[in-house]
């Protein structure tokens, strides 16, 4: 070992190219080897995926969800959902029970009623594919007002109303792959 460290220090680097030499038409290296070394670039953290604030194209339609959104609700967002799904939330100022019954008419079916405290409820649309699929096909509505609160936070400042009494969250069909 003594004997690698010292023919080591024994070497002197020579300068390249040498004074009076022509530089060899090689290309250079990728990286010059004087250079810096560099940060390694850090991924920020990751955060939990907001509402995007739609502009007047992004707001889905009864269309595009291929189911209906009772009238006069507003969009609020709208998540991804993982596995390419996406999920669309809707405030509305009206009462839960005023919302599923909507549905219960407009979907023909009863639903089911998932919590009671505080209430959510909701209609399946489409059948839930474990394997491709993270949140199943539906339409959910909650109750904001449960317990006193007074609703459902409206994201976009100073628009009225304020809050929302009730949240509906539609889970479209995904497209046909």
């Amino acid at each position: 070992m003594a004997c690698a460290a010292s023919a080591a220090s024994a070497q002197t680097p020579q300068p390249f190219p040498r004074p009076g030499e022509q530089r060899p038409a090689t290309p250079a290296p990728a990286t010059p080897p004087l250079a810096e070394p560099q940060q390694p670039k850090v991924a920020p953290p990751a955060t939990p995926s907001r509402p995007s604030m739609p502009s007047a194209s992004d707001v889905p339609t009864e269309a595009t969800l291929g189911v209906a959104i009772y009238p006069g609700a507003a969009f609020v967002g709208s998540f991804d959902a993982g596995r390419g799904q996406r999920y669309y939330l809707f405030g509305t100022t009206a009462d839960f029970l005023q919302i599923v019954n909507y549905y219960k008419n407009v979907l023909k079916q009863k639903g089911e009623l998932v919590y009671e405290e505080p209430a959510v409820h909701q209609f399946d649309i489409g059948k839930f594919r474990e394997e491709t699929m993270a949140f199943p096909p539906s339409v959910t509505v909650k109750d904001y007002t449960w317990g006193g609160s007074a609703g459902y936070l409206n994201p976009k400042r100073g628009a009225e109303p304020a809050r929302f009494k009730t949240i509906i969250q539609i889970v479209p069909l995904p497209p046909i792959q």
